[in-house]
């Protein structure tokens, strides 16, 4: 019996030991190779959620208590992974709902904003608009996250070469809706034209052998449709562009549109400059939105979670590190103030809104948080009794990117050949959201519809039924679209990105990717692993 007590508590040591060294991947590993858990093949994810059976490897019985600020995606996740091996996590939020920023707007959705102004969306049954995160790329976790959660998803056009590109104050063709096909057809054809003819003039004759130099005029000519050596690698349009009629049947072969501005306007339009979006990491399609709302992925962490472990209306106003743990001091949603105990905090609500909660955490700490700048950003949900976009203009899905005050207009990705339908009628951030922030919502609409009349025509007025905007940096408890950092390799960033005693800091502000839901969860996950890590180290 001693013999036996006595290898339990060398191989708990010993893995204590590990955990405090190597962190939570070596850690695995060695319960692993001591066949008391399952080791991690080469090729599976970094992240390993934590697992109940981890506390019986190290002589543990249970999980800790972790009380969590916010539930955004951030808090919702950070929950949902410890709530995998038995941590008693209680989730603080201060809003109505799950979600933080990501929302979204149906019909009944009331919100009032940080200046007293309320809205109640009046948005057709099944219609809505994300007011936050709107796609999701293949690459991002959060798609791990709907498979395993069971979130259903459908394609999000990000792209859409019927949709149009709209400059007003560009140097050549000012005020003229261009097709998104049609710019991208020019700027290719005379980006084409201009390199074929420098490599056939010898220009890159040092770069080049004659064999390459083949292949790259083979290639320029199918790249933008140009014509051959003979016409000069001339760029002069074709079925790319477009057509005015489109082929039927028998004889009619369509017809082409116009030929295309000149070499000069294309530049001067500045049209090629958006081609950029496509070739981004985070937008490139295919991309994804959940059937029915992007919220279905908060609501669905929530029903995981337990609704029982989530309370709204919680607006916490003090938070202490003790050397045995940390407490929280909130107000219910009854005014009551309330302080609970706990092994460890996450705070995973926006820095600025963090700074103003009262701590013991150190200047430092309230220097860090204040030193990540909110954004401002606003969408516009314009709600409209026919899909004309679609009967009229043959726009399903896609975006427009414009230069004015809108910045971009959004065509929604599902609900095809219905009878409504509601387009983003502007998201926009900085300076063009703070000043539609400071209109009333009336104003808003006003301002957003007149701006897209320019593109669409009287129809994007006479057709709206209803609308509903938000201004993320006048949102109580939210305060901005996103969280930029000037430098992500300096003090402040480190400091929140290591636990002070036994509160840790979590959200995309904390990642690579902020403002996007993957950044979220990754944070969560990260933090995750470090106060298991911590605990089975003990």
């Amino acid at each position: 019996m001693r013999k036996k007590m006595v290898s339990q508590t060398s191989r708990r040591d010993f893995l204590r030991s590990v955990g405090v060294s190597g962190g939570a991947g070596v850690l695995y590993s060695a319960i692993g190779a001591l066949g008391l858990a399952p080791a991690p093949q080469a090729h599976a994810s970094e992240f390993r959620s934590p697992r109940q059976g981890d506390f019986t490897s190290v002589g543990l019985r249970n999980g800790r208590k972790v009380i969590i600020l916010g539930a955004g995606i951030a808090g919702l996740a950070a929950a949902y992974e410890l709530r995998k091996a038995g941590y008693d996590c209680r989730i603080l939020e201060a809003k109505n709902r799950p979600g933080g920023r990501n929302w979204t707007v149906r019909g009944g959705t009331t919100e009032t904003d940080l200046d007293g102004r309320t809205q109640t969306a009046n948005f057709a049954p099944g219609h809505y608009m994300n007011a936050g995160p709107a796609r999701i790329p293949q690459s991002h976790v959060t798609l791990e996250y709907c498979r395993e959660l069971g979130v259903p998803l459908e394609a999000f056009a990000n792209q859409n070469a019927n949709a149009y590109i709209y400059h007003e104050n560009s140097a050549a063709l000012a005020g003229k809706p261009v097709r998104w096909r049609t710019a991208k057809a020019d700027a290719y054809g005379y980006v084409s034209e201009l390199l074929a003819k420098a490599t056939d003039q010898g220009a890159l004759d040092q770069a080049l052998t004659a064999t390459d130099k083949e292949r790259l005029l083979e290639f320029l000519k199918d790249f933008g449709d140009i014509k051959g050596r003979d016409d000069n690698w001339a760029y002069t349009g074709s079925s790319r562009r477009g057509y005015s009629v489109e082929p039927g049947a028998a004889f009619e072969a369509g017809t082409v549109l116009a030929p295309p501005p000149s070499l000069s306007d294309v530049i001067a339009s500045g049209l090629g400059l958006r081609f950029s979006f496509e070739f981004d990491y985070q937008q490139a399609m295919m991309m994804f939105q959940p059937v029915g709302g992007m919220d279905a992925i908060p609501r669905a962490l929530g029903e995981a979670i337990g609704s029982g472990r989530i309370e709204y209306g919680a607006r916490a106003t003090a938070v202490t590190n003790r050397p045995d743990g940390a407490s929280v001091t909130w107000v219910n949603a009854q005014g009551r103030s309330v302080t609970e105990y706990a092994h460890f905090v996450i705070a995973a609500i926006p820095p600025m809104v963090m700074a103003r909660v009262q701590h013991n955490l150190g200047s430092n700490v309230t220097a860090a948080l204040l030193s990540p700048q909110p954004w401002e950003a606003g969408k516009i949900g314009l709600d409209y009794r026919s899909r004309w976009w679609e009967t009229d203009e043959r726009i399903y899905g896609g975006v427009t990117p414009t230069d004015n005050d809108l910045c971009s207009i959004w065509y929604p990705s599902y609900g095809y050949h219905g009878n409504r339908g509601v387009v983003i009628g502007y998201y926009n951030a900085l300076e063009p959201a703070a000043a539609y922030g400071r209109l009333s919502h009336a104003d808003r609409e006003s301002r957003a519809v007149s701006q897209g009349v320019k593109i669409h025509g009287e129809k994007y007025r006479t057709e709206l039924a209803s609308s509903f905007s938000v201004a993320w940096h006048r949102t109580p408890f939210i305060e901005g679209g996103w969280a930029g950092w000037s430098s992500q390799t300096g003090t402040e960033y480190q400091t929140l990105n290591r636990p002070t005693g036994n509160v840790y800091f979590a959200g995309d502000w904390l990642s690579n990717t902020i403002a996007w839901q993957h950044g979220a969860f990754t944070s969560a996950r990260k933090v995750v692993t470090e106060i298991h890590t911590r605990v089975l180290a003990r």
